[in-house]
């Protein structure tokens, strides 16, 4: 009851400093979280029912309004021009000539360009939409990684099917969640996946499955790829050294198999689109601001953007130095390790954005919400 309160009290601050499309998620959430907080304090409610309908509407019903208007967000667009460019030319990256303005730039890495191969197969309405396959894609990865963490099989226990139930749909409510699946933002698939391994390398005989997971999403985005060195150093920790290093080795493995036909195809054009211009080095620079200390170091000429990204080394050289002084002991104490190194990296680096922080919250809130297993 007090988290959808809570959730109610954010998507109604919402609503008052936001606009477009946020404003639109919030109008819709306010009241599917109040009266799910109204709802779960009466005696013997069903909490899986409560949190599917919240689900439903703080998740599902402005997402069907969006998909209805049909315009695309400048990340769904260019996931279906990467599609399109990856069929045709084997590599999702526009080459310098063509890179007339930052809408041309892809930042992502050739993974995220799956959601849009059925788009660039033909496909017309929803089951073409990069949104819809990122919602389910999503959806899927943080059910399985919540369904690795029960006691019995899903199929064979009532009562897990709606532990699970209710754990998935309160999860995708969540606003650190519901607010980019509505709006469709990128980062969601890359979190559940990165979720996933979590769950899954919990178990010593899952690290094979649970690297393979995290290599996917290390293929999607650079977000993720502080997740393998912090978990390398659990397992290490936990396991020894040989399965430290068939996790690791298991994870580059996909995230080469992903990315070197790109970089064959046209190196100079990958560096340019995933290194040079998240890093603000680029010709043409994103227009995304925030608020963040690294974001303002940058505005203030070349000598704050250099300060800022020689924060963001220091940042990422103490976490490195973390691993090895005092390496995490558990699966917790990794997972509390990658949200504080991410957090810290998205606070000083020079072209973040607060969205980011979904991170570092997803994983905070995936501890609380898997506290007991």
């Amino acid at each position: 009851m007090a988290a959808y309160w809570a959730f109610a009290v954010y998507a109604a601050i919402v609503i008052l400093v936001a606009r477009g499309d946020d404003a639109i998620w919030a109008a819709w959430a306010v009241p599917a979280y109040g009266v799910a907080a109204v709802m779960v304090s009466r005696p013997r409610s069903r909490t899986w029912g409560i949190a599917l309908l919240t689900a439903a509407f703080a998740v599902g019903a402005p997402l069907l309004l969006m998909l209805a208007q049909g315009d695309l967000a400048a990340g769904m667009a260019v996931i279906e021009r990467s599609a399109t460019l990856l069929v045709r030319d084997g590599t999702p990256y526009l080459p310098a000539h063509q890179l007339s303005s930052w809408l041309a730039y892809d930042p992502y890495l050739p993974a995220m360009a799956l959601f849009g191969l059925p788009s660039a197969s033909g496909l017309q309405g929803a089951p073409g939409d990069p949104r819809v396959w990122l919602v389910l894609v999503t959806v899927a990865a943080l059910a399985a990684g919540l369904g690795v963490l029960l006691p019995h099989s899903v199929r064979r226990c009532a009562d897990c099917r709606r532990d699970l139930l209710r754990a998935t749909a309160f999860a995708v409510a969540c606003p650190v969640l519901a607010l980019n699946l509505a709006v469709t933002t990128t980062d969601p698939p890359v979190l559940a996946l990165m979720l996933l391994a979590l769950s899954l390398i919990s178990y010593p005989e899952r690290v094979v499955p649970a690297a393979a997971a995290l290599g996917l999403a290390c293929a999607m985005k650079p977000t993720a790829w502080l997740a393998i060195p912090v978990l390398a150093a659990m397992v290490r920790s936990r396991d020894g050294t040989r399965p430290a290093v068939v996790f690791t080795g298991t994870a580059f493995a996909f995230v080469t198999a992903a990315t070197l036909p790109a970089v064959i195809a046209s190196p100079v054009a990958m560096v340019q689109n995933t290194v040079l211009f998240p890093l603000d080095l680029a010709r043409h620079l994103t227009p995304a601001a925030s608020l963040t200390p690294g974001d303002l170091l940058a505005r203030l000429g070349p000598a704050g953007h250099t300060i800022a990204v020689a924060l963001l080394l220091i940042a990422g050289l103490a976490v490195a130095v973390s691993l090895i002084v005092r390496p995490p002991r558990d699966l917790r104490a990794a997972t509390w390790r990658l949200a504080i190194g991410l957090a810290l990296m998205f606070a000083l680096g020079p072209a973040e954005r607060f969205g980011y922080f979904i991170y570092p919250l997803g994983l905070a809130g995936w501890l609380l919400l898997t506290r007991r297993q």
